[in-house]
C-alpha cells in the first residue's frame, strides 16, 4: 500500500503587485495575483535575543552569525464545505486527477500575508506560503491542513492567499492558523474558490478582525484597496459563472422579443419607467429589440457568492423554487391546457384541490416529483401516479367559511398578508387627485348619507375623521391609469377602487363602502359605483363580487409593491454597493452580510419566471402584462427611502403618531394593530443592536464623515442604485453615528421584519385563493349589463362569483407557487439567532449580540401571550388564526412564523 506523499513548502514568497484593477474577480473572496517565482529571504549575520510565551513552539534563541532565525511553528486548519455540485459532476478524469493532488498533499497552496510593512524597507513583507493536505471529513466538512514556519518579526496574519490546485471550484468555509501566542487567527470565507485552471489568478481572504479604512494595518493597505476595484469591475462584456463583479443595470430582460414581438416589455429603469438597479449581467442585446437583453435562455448569471443552490445544506430553497419554476408550472399547463380559460363550476370542486389533487405527467426518473417537491406532490402507488394535492391551509382548517366573512375581510387588513397599505381618513370628502379631463369627476361615489346611513347613531362623518375612526384601502388612483390597458387584455378587468372601514369600540375594524371607478372608456362616460354591505340578497352579492375585486387589487399590489417592490428590489442596491464599496474588513460589511443571504439569486430566479413576460405575474395577477408597469409607476409615486423604516411607514399612513409617553415613542390609532405591534417590538431590537455596534465602531462623527468606503457606499446607493431617485430631498444625510444608525437599522428591518410580515403567510392566507384572488376576470353584472347577463346574475349569482374567480390554470399554478414562496428552508438563518465569528472575537459585539439575541427570545414569549388574550380581537378568537408572522424562529417548512435575517425566498 503505497504512503501518501506529503509535499510542504514553507517558503517566504515576495507579495505580488496586483495587476490590471478592472480584471474579473472577488477581493473578499478573489484578487487577481501574478504568479512569480519564490523568493528567498537571506539570512543576515546577527545576534538577536528573543523570548516568547514558554506555550508555543518556537525555534529560538541566542544567535550567532551562522544561526538561523527563530521561528515559530502554527497550523492551518481549513474547512472545506462537500458540496452537490462536486458529487454530480465532479466524476471521472477529474475527479481521479484531484484524487491524486489530494493524495500528494497539494490540493490548497496557502499564503500567509503579514499585516506589517517591513520596518527597514517600508515595503510589504514577503508571504510564507504552504501546501495544505486532506486530513479527513467531519460532518459535511472536509478538512485540510497546513503547517508553517513563521519568523518571529513577521507580524499578526492579515491576510491569506488560497490557490486551488483541484480542477474543479471548492466551496471554502473557514481557515483557523494555529500556535500564535496571541491565540488562533480566523479567517471566514465562505465563498467559492475557482480552479487555477479556470481563472491563475489567487484568491485573498482577510482575518476576521474589523478595520475601518483609516485603521487599516499598513501591510494590508493596497490589497483592501485594490479588491475593491476588482469588485467593481470595469462594466463591459459578459458575466461569467466563476466571476464576482457586482455593477448596476437597468431591468431590460423581463421580456423577450426575439422569441415573440409579444413578449417585448418597456425598460425598468430611467426617466420614463423609474426603477431601482439590478446586477449586470452583460448579455448581448435582442435582434428585435435592441434596448433589450438576450434571456440566454432563461438562467441569469449573479455573482459567485450570491448563488445558493450547491452547498449541501444550503438546496433546499433554490432547488425547490427552481423544480416549481422549470418543472411543475409547465406540468400543470399541459395538464390543463386543454381547460386554459375553464373556471371552478362550484365551489366543491375548489376542495378537490385539498382532497383529490391534480394528476400530473410523468417525469422520466421515477419518484423525481417527490424528491423535488414532496409537500405538493403525493405518489398514488396503485396507479403509480403523481398528484398535485396540496395541504389544507391553517385558515381553511379553522373556518372553512372564514374568506366569506366581513369581519375576517376587515381583520386581515391589519393581521393578514398584506398590513401595509390600511391608512387613516384625513380628508372628506374622498377626492382623486387625478386630471379630471382624462379621468373623470374626483368626487368619490362614497357619499356623506351613505356612511352615516351606517354609523349615524354613533356619529356624523366628519365626528369620525376627527376622532380617527375612518380607515381605507385607497387603490384608486395608482390602478385608474391602467384601467384602459388592462381591460385590452383577454380574461381580465380592472377599475380603481376604494374601500372604507369604521373603528369599532372594540378595535375591530367595520366594512361600510366599496368604490369601483372605470375612467371615460370607448366613448362611454366614467362609471363609478359605490357597494355597501346589505341585508337585501342582491345588493349582497353585488357586495361580495365588489369584495372580490378589491381583494384583486390588494393581492396584486402587495406582490408587486408591498413584497417584491419595498423588499426584494428595493434591496438589491444595497447588496451591490456593500460589496463594491465596503472592504469585508469594514465592521458595516460585517454587519449587513448576514441581512443579504442569497437575496440576488432568488431575485434572478423571479427575473426569469415569475416577474418576466407571460410569467406566473403577469399571467394570473389582474394587471397582466402592464404588472411590471405598475410596479415601477408605484416606486416613481410612493417609494422613499425614509418612510421604509417602520416607525415611519406607519406614521406616514396616520396609523401612529409620536408621543414619547407610549410604548416604542408611538401612539398607534388602532391599538390592537397585530403588525404594528409585533413589528415594534422587532424594530425596536434591531435598532438597539444596531446602535451598540456602530457606537462601537463609529463613537464620534467625525469617523463617519470621514470613512471615504461608508460615503461613497451611501453616495452610490443614492445616486446610481436607486438612481431615478437621486434628486430627492428626503435622502437622509449620512454625517453622524445617529444617521447611520438609521440607515442601518432601516435596511435590516426591511430584509428581516418586512418581509418575514409580508412572506410568510402567503399560503396560510391565500392557498385558499377565494380568500386572495389574484384576479377579477369579469366586469361588475352592474357595469353596462346586457339584459342577458344580468339575468344571469339573478339566477345564478354564485356561477358569476366563480367566473370572476382565478381560472382553474391560474389558482392551481398560484397556489403551487405561494405554498413553495411560503416555506422555510430546513438551513434557514433567522434574526438574531446566530452569531457571526467576528463578532464573537470582539467582547463588546460579542455581548451586544447576545443582548438582542435575548430580546428576541423575550419577544417570542410575549407574542404567545398576546395571541391569548382574547380581548385582543384582531389576533385572537374562534376560528381565528393566531397572528405569528413575526415570531423569530420557526421550524422548516409551511409554518406562517419566523424572520430570516434575509431575502432568501
Amino acid at each position: 500500500m503505497l504512503k501518501p506523499h506529503i509535499h510542504q513548502s514553507n517558503s517566504l514568497k515576495t507579495l505580488p503587485r496586483l495587476h490590471n484593477p478592472l480584471f474579473h474577480g472577488r477581493g473578499r473572496a478573489a484578487l487577481p495575483l501574478n504568479s512569480r517565482p519564490c523568493s528567498f529571504r537571506k539570512t543576515r549575520k546577527q545576534v538577536r535575543a528573543t523570548s516568547v510565551s514558554a506555550n508555543s513552539t518556537v525555534k529560538e534563541v541566542a544567535t550567532t552569525d551562522t544561526d538561523q532565525k527563530s521561528s515559530i511553528s502554527v497550523k492551518a486548519i481549513v474547512r472545506v464545505k462537500r458540496t452537490i455540485g462536486a458529487f454530480l459532476t465532479h466524476i471521472g478524469i477529474d475527479k481521479g486527477l484531484d484524487d491524486i493532488k489530494d493524495l500528494l498533499g497539494k490540493t490548497l497552496l496557502i499564503e500567509l500575508v503579514s499585516s506589517e510593512l517591513d520596518p527597514k524597507t517600508g515595503l510589504e513583507k514577503s508571504t510564507i506560503e504552504a501546501f495544505a493536505h486532506r486530513v479527513g471529513k467531519e460532518d459535511d466538512d472536509v478538512k485540510y491542513e497546513a503547517d508553517f514556519e513563521v519568523p518571529l518579526d513577521f507580524g499578526k496574519v492579515g491576510a491569506v492567499f488560497v490557490e486551488n490546485e483541484h480542477r474543479k471550484e471548492m466551496f471554502l468555509d473557514d481557515i483557523v492558523i494555529h500556535g500564535f501566542p496571541h491565540g488562533p487567527v480566523t479567517i471566514s470565507c465562505g465563498s467559492w474558490v475557482h480552479s487555477k485552471r479556470d481563472n491563475p489568478q489567487k484568491r485573498v481572504f482577510f482575518a476576521n478582525k474589523c478595520h475601518l479604512p483609516s485603521e487599516t494595518p499598513d501591510g494590508l493597505k493596497r490589497l483592501r484597496e485594490e479588491e475593491l476595484m476588482h469588485l467593481r469591475g470595469s462594466g463591459h462584456g459578459e458575466r461569467k459563472r466563476q466571476d464576482r463583479i457586482y455593477a448596476y443595470d437597468v431591468y431590460n430582460d423581463l421580456g423577450d422579443p426575439d422569441k415573440d414581438p409579444e413578449l417585448q416589455r418597456p425598460v425598468l429603469g430611467g426617466k420614463d419607467h423609474p426603477y431601482p438597479r439590478r446586477c449586470r449581467t452583460g448579455r448581448p442585446r435582442c435582434t428585435q429589440d435592441p434596448l433589450s437583453e438576450r434571456r440566454n435562455g432563461g438562467h441569469f448569471n449573479v455573482p459567485r457568492d450570491e448563488c445558493f443552490s450547491e452547498i449541501k445544506q444550503l438546496t433546499f430553497s433554490a432547488k425547490t423554487v427552481s423544480s416549481l419554476m422549470r418543472c411543475l408550472v409547465p406540468s400543470i399547463q399541459t395538464t390543463m391546457a386543454a381547460h386554459k380559460e375553464k373556471g371552478f363550476k362550484y365551489f366543491t370542486s375548489i376542495d378537490l384541490l385539498f382532497s383529490e389533487g391534480i394528476s400530473l405527467p410523468p417525469l422520466k426518473r421515477e419518484g423525481l416529483w417527490q424528491a423535488l417537491l414532496p409537500r405538493l406532490v403525493k405518489a398514488i402507488t396503485d396507479g403509480g401516479e403523481d398528484v398535485l394535492r396540496f395541504e389544507t391551509p391553517d385558515t381553511m382548517n379553522r373556518d372553512k367559511f372564514f374568506w366569506f366573512r366581513d369581519e375576517e375581510f376587515a381583520r386581515q387588513t391589519l393581521a393578514g398578508l398584506n398590513p401595509y397599505s390600511i391608512r387613516l381618513v384625513t380628508e372628506w370628502p374622498l377626492k382623486s387627485k387625478l386630471d379630471p379631463e382624462i379621468y373623470g369627476p374626483a368626487e368619490s361615489a362614497i357619499t356623506t348619507e351613505m356612511i352615516e346611513h351606517q354609523i349615524g347613531a354613533f356619529m356624523t362623518v366628519h365626528e369620525a375623521v376627527k376622532q380617527k375612526k375612518l380607515f381605507i384601502l385607497d387603490y384608486h388612483d395608482i390602478l385608474l391609469p391602467f384601467v384602459k390597458k388592462v381591460r385590452e387584455l383577454e380574461g381580465t378587468t380592472l377599475y380603481g377602487s376604494r374601500t372604507l372601514f369604521y373603528l369599532n369600540a372594540d378595535d375591530t375594524l367595520r366594512p361600510l363602502a366599496i368604490e369601483l371607478t372605470r375612467p371615460p372608456l370607448d366613448g362611454k362616460p366614467q362609471w363609478k359605483q359605490a357597494f355597501t354591505a346589505s341585508w337585501d340578497s342582491t345588493a349582497c352579492w353585488l357586495w361580495r363580487l365588489a369584495k372580490a375585486h378589491v381583494l384583486a387589487h390588494d393581492s396584486g399590489y402587495h406582490q408587486l409593491v408591498s413584497h417584491w417592490l419595498r423588499t426584494h428590489c428595493a434591496t438589491e442596491p444595497y447588496i451591490i454597493a456593500t460589496n463594491r464599496q465596503l472592504s469585508v474588513m469594514h465592521p458595516i460589511y460585517r454587519l449587513l452580510h448576514p441581512h443579504f443571504r442569497y437575496t440576488m439569486e432568488i431575485n434572478a430566479l423571479a427575473r426569469e419566471s415569475l416577474i418576466n413576460a407571460n410569467g406566473i405575474i403577469e399571467t394570473s395577477f389582474t394587471p397582466g402584462k402592464y404588472s411590471m408597469g405598475l410596479c415601477s409607476a408605484a416606486y416613481d409615486l410612493q417609494w422613499r427611502f425614509d418612510l421604509e423604516a417602520l416607525p415611519a411607514d406607519l406614521i406616514n399612513r396616520g396609523m401612529a403618531v409620536e408621543d414619547p409617553t407610549a410604548p416604542h415613542g408611538l401612539r398607534l390609532a388602532i391599538k390592537d394593530y397585530p403588525f404594528a405591534n409585533d413589528g415594534l417590538l422587532l424594530w425596536d431590537a434591531i435598532k438597539e443592536w444596531v446602535t451598540d455596534y456602530v457606537n462601537h465602531y463609529f463613537p464620534n462623527a467625525e469617523l463617519v464623515e470621514s470613512d471615504q468606503e461608508l460615503q461613497s457606499w451611501w453616495t452610490e446607493i443614492r445616486t446610481v442604485g436607486h438612481g431615478d431617485k437621486k434628486d430627492e430631498p428626503w435622502w437622509p444625510v449620512l454625517k453622524t453615528p445617529q444617521n447611520l444608525i438609521d440607515i442601518l437599522a432601516t435596511m435590516i428591518w426591511v430584509s428581516s421584519g418586512h418581509h418575514a410580515a409580508v412572506n410568510f403567510g402567503q399560503y396560510v392566507y391565500a392557498g385558499y385563493f377565494p380568500n386572495r384572488p389574484t384576479i377579477a376576470r369579469i366586469k361588475m353584472p352592474t357595469e353596462d349589463p346586457t339584459e342577458e347577463d344580468w339575468e344571469f346574475f339573478l339566477r345564478k349569482p354564485e356561477a358569476v362569483l366563480l367566473r370572476c374567480f382565478p381560472s382553474r390554470l391560474q389558482a392551481t399554478t398560484i397556489m403551487a407557487v405561494l405554498d413553495v414562496l411560503s416555506n422555510h428552508s430546513p438551513d434557514e438563518e433567522y434574526l438574531g439567532e446566530k452569531m457571526e465569528a467576528v463578532w464573537g472575537e470582539n467582547p463588546v459585539i460579542k455581548a451586544a449580540f447576545e443582548r438582542f439575541n435575548g430580546r428576541l427570545k423575550a419577544i417570542e414569549g410575549i407574542i404567545d401571550e398576546r395571541n391569548g388574550n382574547m380581548s385582543l380581537k384582531n389576533r385572537s378568537g374562534a376560528g381565528i388564526v393566531p397572528y405569528e408572522l413575526l415570531k423569530p424562529v420557526s421550524e422548516p417548512g409551511v409554518t406562517g412564523m419566523g424572520v430570516p435575517n434575509s431575502i432568501s425566498i
